[in-house]
């Protein structure tokens, strides 16, 4: 996913019940629903980050009542907040990528000879595969989503096919391949908390994760053929009218070849994204100067338009002229700017979750869920349930991860199962469910990104919800549960 980073030890509190750890829960679940059924879409807006602070204010209650320290809770606010530095730093960094890709003509020219490749039945089904190998190759989803995954949106805009459906097709791609690469933080995070070996892990995770991806392009090559396309668009005239407005060259995939090398190398993500806005503004200057020149406010190209030209694409939001309303939207970008909001959102998640960490929430809501079932399916049903509960409520997939990992390691050694059971349950519902929720640090990163709110992708991100189904499944079957060997 982001760069990874060291969850804090969750806080305990023998004083806190789990009636009273739910309540900040409750609380916030009931805030958050009237304020989506009040603003919609526009949620994201600024009105969800407040009713997380809102949510972090009963939680704060909750913990004066059971004698928690207000200093106490801002120490926990402040490493979890400190513990984001590199998503939010990332989310700048694609901000700048998306600008200065679209000012150098990097990503419609992706969009122009996809439109001459990519079919409209065949579209999602790609956007799955397309997006799994890349995933696999850099162990990002993050970064999948942030590269091909925008192309593959504005691919989609032009096949008039819904951004909804592309989203999902991109996410469940994205995800398949950020559990199965060795090179993924989640995918040498979930094995360490278990007590079990990498490959060990992704092998086992095989048991699950291919029988879920199958069934997910299944779907989507069924939507593909059933999906009525009589009233789709010419693209003849779509790729004129990109033509007309940028340079198009095969030179300038150049630009996404370094960036995905650099992260197979595995280059940080945040040098690998720099690197790779430095280099689209360089082939803006050589591929489409009188853009630039527009764009920097100037009569001609020089020092100073350039500068400014490249500046406002990294920074703020710009604009591509165009007739054609179907590329409107797809020659627009943000920026830098256009991701405060979900960087808003973040900081604001994680003094709800930070908070939540500091009065023992979190500890006392895990300890519960973990003597809710006594069988072994319970124990991998509450597994399910306690990663996808801290999602909900800590916001961050690392601590999804992490604290049901810890608390439940001991449980799987005392039933004689194998760690690599808890490891693959753990991804199987801590990785991927955490694009499921808006306010979760994924779901608001790639919301961002693609541009799509989670309420709109959900239904389609198939892969990220049907694998903790699946997992119970075979849970519930026996399948293949490995036994710790004496």
């Amino acid at each position: 996913m982001s760069e990874m980073y060291e969850p804090e030890q969750q806080e305990e509190n023998s004083n806190l019940s789990i009636y009273a750890a739910l309540i900040p829960v409750v609380a916030l679940i009931l805030m958050l629903a009237y304020n989506v059924f009040i603003y919609g879409d526009d949620s994201l807006g600024g009105s969800n980050q407040f009713i997380l602070l809102m949510g972090a204010t009963v939680a704060a209650v909750v913990g004066a009542v059971h004698k928690v320290g207000f200093d106490k809770m801002m120490e926990e606010v402040a490493k979890n907040i400190k513990a984001t530095t590199g998503p939010i730093l990332i989310l700048l960094m694609v901000g700048a990528l998306a600008g200065t890709w679209l000012i150098s003509g990097v990503i419609p020219t992706m969009i122009y000879y996809g439109l001459q490749i990519l079919n409209p039945t065949i579209f999602l089904a790609a956007c799955v595969v397309i997006c799994a190998v890349i995933s696999i190759a850099t162990g990002s989803s993050w970064t999948t989503s942030a590269t091909v995954g925008i192309a593959l949106i504005g691919i989609a805009g032009a096949l008039n096919i819904p951004l909804s459906m592309t989203a999902g097709a991109v996410l469940s791609g994205a995800y398949f391949g950020d559990k199965l690469s060795p090179m993924s933080d989640t995918t040498n995070l979930a094995p360490a908390m278990a007590g079990t070996d990498l490959f060990t892990h992704i092998r086992y995770m095989m048991i699950t994760t291919v029988p879920t991806i199958l069934v997910t392009l299944a779907v989507f090559i069924i939507i593909g053929l059933t999906r009525d396309t009589t009233g789709e668009i010419q693209t003849d005239q779509i790729l004129t009218d990109i033509k007309s407005s940028f340079n198009i060259s095969p030179w300038l995939f150049l630009v996404p070849i370094v960036v995905i090398g650099l992260i197979v190398k595995k280059t940080p993500p945040l040098i690998a994204l720099l690197i790779g806005t430095l280099l689209a503004a360089t082939f803006a200057l050589i591929f489409q100067p009188d853009l630039v020149q527009m764009i920097g406010g100037g009569n001609q190209l020089n020092l100073r338009t350039a500068y400014r030209g490249i500046m406002d694409s990294i920074t703020i939001n710009i604009v591509i002229p165009t007739d054609n309303e179907t590329l409107k939207d797809l020659f627009e970008s943000s920026g830098m700017y256009g991701m405060l909001g979900t960087i808003w959102l973040i900081i604001c998640a994680m003094v709800f979750g930070g908070i939540m960490d500091a009065i023992g929430a979190l500890e006392t809501i895990s300890k519960a869920l973990l003597n809710l079932f006594k069988s072994t399916f319970g124990l991998f049903a509450s597994t399910v349930l306690s990663c996808v509960t801290l999602n909900v409520t800590a916001s961050d997939q690392y601590l999804a991860i992490v604290v049901p990992g810890k608390m439940f390691a001991k449980a799987y050694r005392d039933k004689g199962l194998a760690p690599e059971n808890l490891s693959r349950t753990l991804e199987d519902s801590g990785t991927v469910t955490s694009v499921l929720i808006p306010w979760n640090t994924c779901g608001a990163y790639h919301s961002g990104v693609l541009g799509v709110p989670v309420v709109d992708y959900f239904f389609y991100a198939i892969f990220s919800y049907l694998s903790p189904i699946v997992t119970l499944i075979v849970a519930a079957l026996g399948y293949k549960i490995r036994k710790i060997v004496k």
